[in-house]
């Protein structure tokens, strides 16, 4: 019989680490393996693009509810696991309270009071059967880790610990219960480790899985057209809005390269998520609204790196950032700012452009950029001898089991 593998993740919406599960489950091999995909709930965008190759298992009551919406639980009876998630929202307010607010900006707890209240309302999943390898993809790992049986588990990192605040007295029990720890960068596990040092020889790291041949395809699905060039060069960034991905501040940016003297350009942000309101709002309030456009959700995004002139990634910080990679693999010039992480993926001045964070610097540094053609050029032709995939890294799950 050939190893069984057991991946669970929360659904697939839109999200870097969504495309990144599909670039692990195009490139694992089920001649070798065979795969279960176990989604708390079947919802997202990206549904329709799981591989056939893959047995995705049914939803299972209980655990579909537990991002659903209040009135939604509340209408299909799941009264267990709506307990549990008003209680640990009530114990997380009052943590939340104690934070100080330079905290309460980068705080990613609130997820891990209320799994560790639902967890008891679950039922096992002992009619799955004993895995060789159970991964669970994206935190918090409660699942995996109490109600999967498995030989081996594996959690995975998809963030940059150093810029996040997190209660580690909570976490620590969880990430210490699994026999491996993904991490997607050099990076992401130097700081991984700063925070929990005692994990230090369970990572093994494996980047986010993506396949060329993939992106390829989905980008020449369909014709984006004219409508990303109609007012000049166009700039691109795809992302939640979420404070991490720093899309407040595009506005602001944009202006200064206005009053720079630069008009002939629009920037375009592709996703969805809580601060799209605010951003809005920091459009008007900074008048940019003929040159930042929100296009919302794209279930297919790739057409519109094709199209565009330079991919931008402004993030306040990033894990590994998934779209920069498949910009670069569609052979885009791609700009990102100074976080953390950013120098393990651009080589800057070669594959693309590390511009300062600060809102004038990083204006200025998208303005040379611009203004220099032969540069871009350049960084695109190194990006057309190179090959940005990378499906081999799956034979380090393999050697797992």
């Amino acid at each position: 019989m050939k190893p069984r593998i057991l991946i669970n993740m929360h659904y697939l919406a839109m999200g870097g680490a969504e495309r990144a599960l599909l670039g692990l489950l195009n490139a694992i091999d089920t001649q070798l393996v065979e795969v279960d995909l176990f989604l708390n709930q079947h919802t997202g965008e990206f549904m329709p693009l799981i591989p056939d190759k893959i047995n995705l298992l049914p939803e299972i009551k209980g655990y579909n509810a537990i991002e659903r919406s209040y009135k939604q639980v509340l209408k299909e009876g799941q009264f267990s696991v709506l307990f549990g998630r008003l209680i640990g929202h009530l114990l997380y307010s009052r943590y939340f309270k104690s934070l100080t607010d330079e905290e309460k900006c980068t705080d990613a707890s609130g997820f891990q009071y209320i799994m560790a209240r639902v967890l008891p309302f679950l039922d096992p999943l002992d009619d799955l059967g004993e895995y060789d390898l159970a991964i669970s993809f994206l935190q918090p790992h409660n699942i995996v880790l109490n109600k999967v049986r498995a030989k081996k588990k594996m959690a995975w990192i998809h963030t940059d610990y150093s810029m996040m605040h997190i209660n580690a007295y909570r976490e620590l029990p969880v990430w210490a219960g699994y026999d491996y720890i993904a991490s997607i960068s050099p990076e992401c596990t130097r700081s991984f480790v700063g925070v929990f040092p005692s994990l230090k020889n369970r990572i093994i790291e494996i980047e986010n899985i993506l396949s060329t041949e993939f992106i390829q395809y989905q980008s020449e699905q369909f014709n984006v057209g004219d409508c990303l060039n109609d007012k000049g060069l166009s700039l691109l960034s795809i992302g939640r809005y979420t404070h991490a991905k720093n899309y407040d501040n595009v506005p602001d940016i944009a202006r200064r390269m206005v009053y720079a003297g630069f008009r002939d350009f629009c920037w375009y942000i592709i996703g969805f998520g809580s601060e799209e309101q605010m951003i809005r709002d920091k459009i008007v309030e900074a008048g940019m609204e003929d040159y930042v456009v929100l296009l919302g959700k794209k279930e297919n995004p790739y057409p519109y790196i094709k199209a565009c002139d330079i991919y931008v990634q402004p993030s306040r910080y990033e894990g590994k950032s998934v779209t920069v990679r498949e910009a670069q693999i569609l052979c885009k010039p791609v700009i990102v700012t100074n976080y953390p992480t950013a120098k393990s993926q651009i080589q800057n001045g070669i594959d693309g452009l590390i511009v300062p964070m600060d809102n004038e610097a990083c204006a200025h540094g998208i303005l040379q950029a611009i203004n220099n053609p032969k540069l871009l050029k350049a960084i695109s032709s190194y990006l057309k001898t190179h090959d940005y995939g990378n499906e081999s890294e799956v034979n380090k799950i393999y050697k797992l089991i």
